[in-house]
């Protein structure tokens, strides 16, 4: 499953000493290798329990922490960069978090690969990079076609839970998902996360945050 654009660049960002030990120590026990089969989440986790996918899980702050809260469910978190993920697996070691791992590919190769249609519980999507130019728009991960990926993946009554400090995103994500007939709208547009970094620094800059969910019919 190739596609011509995608949603992320990547970046040559520094991987710390302890990072890069990370990915060569944990990565084989706590990472998922990318596969073009469908995974089987008993034969991860050991045990039948929902399961939720968060894409781009950036450093693992809010990831490890969410997963910590919810030892009722099982984590699978999707991550491109290295330094993200060399951290995210030290907090996997540091939390002792049997419910959380990693993967590290492009994310809607793995949705459409390696997670069975229907067996997600919810799909986290914080602070995905809002591509602000307009040119570059057509990058954004939220799309006519993503909204149909994560329907089909998703159970019904299952839920996505995006958060962004872009409006302007926000208003795209809201239209995307709202023109699905496979989702309705979950009013309360809560918040029930832990602050991240992205979100910190943007509201730094003055940006309004915007939390959106949208339940599978």
């Amino acid at each position: 499953m190739k596609r011509e654009i995608k949603s992320y660049v990547l970046r040559q960002g520094r991987t710390t000493p302890s990072q890069k030990l990370s990915l060569e120590t944990l990565l084989p026990i706590f990472g998922i290798p990318y596969s073009l089969e469908p995974l089987d989440p008993h034969a991860v986790f050991g045990r039948v329990a929902p399961l939720i996918v968060e894409i781009g899980s950036g450093m693992g702050e809010t990831t490890a922490e969410i997963a910590r809260a919810n030892p009722q469910a099982d984590f699978i978190a999707i991550e491109v960069h290295g330094p993200g993920v060399g951290s995210l697996l030290k907090k996997i070691v540091g939390f002792e978090l049997a419910n959380l791992r990693v993967i590290r590919h492009d994310a809607v190769e793995v949705l459409g690969r390696m997670i069975a249609d229907g067996s997600l519980a919810g799909i986290h999507l914080f602070f995905p990079d809002p591509w602000p130019k307009k040119r570059h728009h057509k990058r954004r991960l939220v799309q006519a076609s993503f909204a149909t990926l994560a329907a089909r993946k998703l159970a019904p009554g299952g839920y996505i839970h995006a958060a962004t400090d872009w409006s302007e995103y926000a208003t795209q994500i809201d239209e995307v998902f709202c023109a699905s007939p496979l989702f309705e709208k979950e009013l309360r547009e809560r918040k029930n996360r832990p602050v991240t970094k992205f979100e910190r620094r943007g509201l730094g800059l003055g940006h309004p945050v915007r939390d959106l969910l949208f339940l599978r019919r």
